[in-house]
């Protein structure tokens, strides 16, 4: 999955646009494309500082200090381009909106494979259940019972923790805000979770 990046001349016109919205430092320009992509677009200090150097050397833009940091405040010469090229900051929203949504629905696939490969070896488990309690003694029988009343509960916690999360995903998903990391968190949780399961089971 791409992060959304700007095509030449894009970025530049975005800058103007946030500081249209308000004057802002450099570190306040990059959250707020952040937040504005869902954490899908984060340029660096390298990308944003000498897009702002030549809008204020174009006269777009004009800077002062506010004690440590740096203010950027857009121009009326900036304000003329942007109402110019409005245009195309329309397509941009759209570019990258279009773009997010595609992220979103790659991490959804993702997590429901997750959850697909978890039954799975839900089911596998449950097999290996029944086939040990046909050939146990009476007592085994009953360790069998309630190995599968567990087995029945942990089947309900699963099925309550997914309906849960893919809930929650799509909720953020919608907002824009699930990123890869997100998935590759919940992938090694779940491997994690599987492995601690399976250590106990060996005790046994």
């Amino acid at each position: 999955m791409t992060p959304p990046v700007f095509a030449h001349g894009s970025l530049r016109l975005y800058l103007l646009a946030l500081l249209d919205e308000q004057p802002r430092h450099g570190y306040e320009l990059i959250q707020a494309l952040s937040d504005r992509f869902g954490g899908t677009y984060s340029p660096s200090a390298g990308t944003i500082y000498p897009r702002l150097s030549k809008l204020e050397e174009e006269g777009l833009v004009t800077k002062s200090a506010d004690g440590r940091k740096t203010v950027y405040e857009i121009t009326d010469a900036g304000r003329a381009e942007l109402e110019a090229r409005r245009h195309e900051l329309d397509a941009i929203e759209d570019e990258v909106t279009d773009s997010v949504r595609r992220l979103a629905d790659g991490v959804r696939a993702e997590v429901d494979e997750a959850m697909r490969s978890m039954r799975a070896e839900l089911a596998s488990a449950a097999r290996e259940a029944k086939r040990a309690a046909k050939t146990a003694t009476n007592a085994t029988m009953n360790l069998s019972s309630e190995s599968n009343r567990a087995l029945h509960e942990a089947e309900l916690a699963i099925n309550e923790f997914r309906q849960q999360l893919r809930t929650d995903l799509r909720t953020h998903a919608h907002r824009g805000r699930v990123s890869s990391e997100s998935v590759t968190l919940l992938k090694a949780r779940l491997a994690q979770v599987r492995a601690d399961v399976l250590a106990t089971l060996a005790e046994r």
